[in-house]
């Protein structure tokens, strides 16, 4: 065992080594490596074959200059990025987020960890991941989409439908994505599912905005029945008002949850009664305004700044669908003083490793955020096989498909965790049954 942990130590200060102040990056690979020592000590072979060490690099970096020019004709420039990480299951997918933090680091933790989630969802689908520095809060629609295209400028040489296909992520919803594919089109002249997310009109799929949220409800719904519980009666808080928290919330409501609580970068909104959903639907997809704005048309609503506050309030399920390391060890604890039962990742790497260590040492339900918040990508699969047969499935058939998916990745974790001796480990089990179908296309393929 102590030469697996000495492997596993080489492993992650090589990338430390490689990948100079790239916290997320090496935050994302130690709590990955240090979750299959189990897996090596029973298959030596996959440390002789460096399976490890070609885990962690990527295949492809991408790095880009993307000029544009705003309303008052002065030319910006910001910096793009596409890291292909994996492809030993599946042509690369993984989003594009457009915000201000964006760096080299923050896509390639996310990319890393999006070749354990594909690999979880048993679809053909390899990890990538993009973005770019670019802030579109406070931008008009004609400068949102210059940026646009000048960003497809550059990317459109290195994705494909068979190679890589991008999507949406922060920063990036059905207008972005709406207007990378009309450059792509008349740049390339092709027609076809390069990126998901789409408009259903140009071959988006039903119920893709709605899938990330829905999927990080299913998965919590099962952790949940492992326990003989459910969403009904329960009390939920949920962080961030994007695209995840706004569905998670429909959900939760629908299977009989109360959410008394949501939060931006600004603040958040606490609202016992129950937070309007479509209140909350219209302001933040519609109007684009900010949540304090809530609180001026629902009386029974509060507002305060500081969106880190939000998990001092009591509940029985937490939902973090904002950001990477939003909710941190002390907000664990208190989460677990105030008899929280269930917590679900509906954001990449949302929790700090002290605030997971934390939940697991107190047996709460806990789904990681590659499992949990893997119907986003499970869905954008299912787009990508509509637009290879030039079909449209209804809103019913993808969300029965994600529903399906969801139970069973939820169901590979958990039997995994079993497998290899920590029953009812989650980040844990994910690891592994994300891993296991990665290294055996990787060992078959040979080294390449």
């Amino acid at each position: 065992m102590s030469s697996q942990k000495g492997y596993i130590r080489k492993v992650i200060e090589i990338v430390k080594k490689r990948n100079p102040g790239e916290l997320e990056f090496h935050q994302a690979v130690g709590e990955v490596l240090e979750s299959l020592e189990c897996v090596i000590v029973r298959h030596p072979e996959f440390a002789d074959a460096a399976l490890l060490e070609r885990l962690v690099e990527p295949e492809r970096q991408i790095v880009f200059r993307v000029p544009w020019q705003d309303d008052k004709g002065k030319v910006q420039v910001n910096r793009g990025f596409r890291v292909q990480f994996n492809s030993s299951i599946g042509p690369y997918k993984g989003g594009i987020r457009f915000h201000p933090s964006v760096y080299i680091g923050i896509i390639k933790f996310l990319g890393f960890e999006q070749i354990l989630k594909n690999s979880l969802t048993g679809l053909m689908l390899g990890g990538g991941k993009g973005g770019a520095d670019f802030d579109p809060k406070g931008k008009s629609d004609s400068e949102i989409m210059r940026f646009c295209q000048s960003f497809m400028n550059e990317l459109y040489r290195h994705i494909g439908a068979d190679t890589d296909v991008p999507a949406g992520d922060i920063g990036v919803g059905g207008r972005e994505v709406g207007y990378m594919f009309g450059q792509w089109k008349k740049i390339t002249k092709l027609f076809n599912g390069i990126l998901t997310g789409k408009g259903f009109d140009f071959g988006g799929s039903l119920a893709r905005p709605e899938a990330t949220g829905y999927g990080t409800v299913y998965f919590c719904e099962e952790m949940l029945k492992s326990n003989n519980s459910s969403f009904a009666g329960k009390t939920v808080v949920i962080s961030g008002s994007g695209n995840v928290a706004i569905y998670a919330h429909e959900k939760a409501t629908q299977l009989g949850a109360k959410v008394v609580a949501m939060s931006d970068s600004q603040g958040y909104i606490y609202d016992s009664h129950g937070v309007n959903f479509e209140t909350i639907k219209r302001l933040k997809e519609v109007e684009r305004k900010r949540i304090s704005e809530y609180v001026k048309e629902q009386t029974s609503a509060k507002y305060v700044e500081g969106s880190t506050e939000i998990w001092n309030i009591e509940c029985d399920i937490a939902l973090p669908c904002a950001t990477q390391n939003e909710l941190d060890e002390n907000a664990a604890k208190t989460l677990v003083k105030n008899r929280c039962i269930a917590v679900a990742e509906g954001a990449n790497m949302p929790s700090t490793p002290g605030a997971v260590n934390v939940f697991l040492k107190n047996k709460i339900f806990f789904g990681p955020g590659k499992a949990a918040n893997a119907g986003g990508v499970a869905t954008s699969g299912l787009e990508m096989a509509q637009d290879s047969q030039r079909e449209q499935w209804t809103f019913d058939e993808v969300d029965n498909k994600l529903h399906t998916i969801m139970v069973n990745i939820h169901k590979s974790a958990k039997e995994a965790a079993e497998e290899y001796g920590t029953p009812g480990n989650l980040v844990n089990g994910a690891n592994i049954a994300g891993f296991m179908k990665v290294a055996r296309a990787m060992m078959a393929q040979g080294v390449v």
